[in-house]
């Protein structure tokens, strides 16, 4: 059986945006497991839009179908020895339903999301940084060669980051649920903003380390970024810190004036 007093919250944040940071950080604690990209909310969308399947609508099993919906969290997470599950997975209300809705309806225990927050300026500037200095980066595959035909590419509305902006607009519906972290603020004075965070959690505080971090690992997985590129989900050295990135003055004008406007 699965862990009966287990929490769940979801991570929504833009790609470059400090996912890797918080997940080292969030898994010193061992009662805690802050996921990679997490494959979850996809199981229960693709179970549910089994409804929409011929087979289904000829015979209308409703409640065996709703039961199976209703138990991907907890048979996903069974074997993890963790109490505390901070899934990344990008809770929106868009679709029909949204991941957000098939939440709230079958996940019985409830859940809580936080929500991390970066200029998307600056997730550029990052997206560049990394494909500029590791050539197998995916964005280097697909025949594009300058900066505007990489960034176009990186905001197509099927792709993360598309996926991710919708899923913060979105969380501003709900702040009852949703806790807000700047990645400023988290790099610049980290234990006041986890401290924060473990309230919103309503946990005690860890007494976390912000120095010489752990790639990820959790549960002895780790990235295979082989199959992104090298060095995507890589930690720089040293105490957590605020880094200038001088690729922000790359950016092209014509991205600048698309894409803008876009405040998070």
């Amino acid at each position: 059986m699965g862990n009966q007093n287990r929490k769940l919250f979801f991570l929504v944040a833009l790609p470059r945006s400090g996912n890797t940071l918080f997940a080292s950080i969030m898994n010193q604690n061992k009662e805690i497991a802050a996921t990679a990209n997490s494959i979850t909310l996809e199981i229960m969308k693709d179970l549910h839009l089994l409804k929409k399947t011929d087979v289904f609508e000829n015979y209308p099993d409703h409640r065996s179908l709703d039961n199976v919906i209703d138990n991907v969290f907890t048979n996903y997470y069974q074997q993890w020895p963790q109490r505390i599950i901070i899934d990344r997975g990008p809770v929106t209300a868009t679709g029909n339903p949204g991941n957000f809705e098939l939440m709230q309806k079958h996940f019985k225990p409830g859940f809580k999301c936080i929500v991390l927050l970066r200029d998307l300026m600056d997730v550029f500037a990052s997206y560049m940084q990394w494909y500029t200095e590791n050539p197998d980066a995916f964005p280097n595959r697909y025949g594009h060669n300058t900066d505007e035909e990489k960034l176009m590419m990186l905001m197509n509305k099927d792709g993360a980051i598309a996926k991710s902006l919708k899923a913060i607009q979105d969380s501003h519906n709900y702040p009852e649920i949703c806790h807000y972290v700047r990645y400023d603020d988290m790099v610049t004075n980290p234990e006041q903003e986890f401290r924060k965070i473990y309230k919103f959690l309503d946990e005690p505080y860890f007494n976390h380390k912000f120095d010489n971090l752990n790639q990820v690992e959790v549960n002895g997985l780790s990235y295979n970024d082989k199959v992104v590129g090298s060095n995507m989900h890589k930690l720089f050295d040293g105490p957590v810190r605020k880094v200038y990135n001088p690729y922000i003055e790359k950016i092209p004008e014509s991205i600048k004036e698309r894409y803008g406007h876009i405040k998070i």
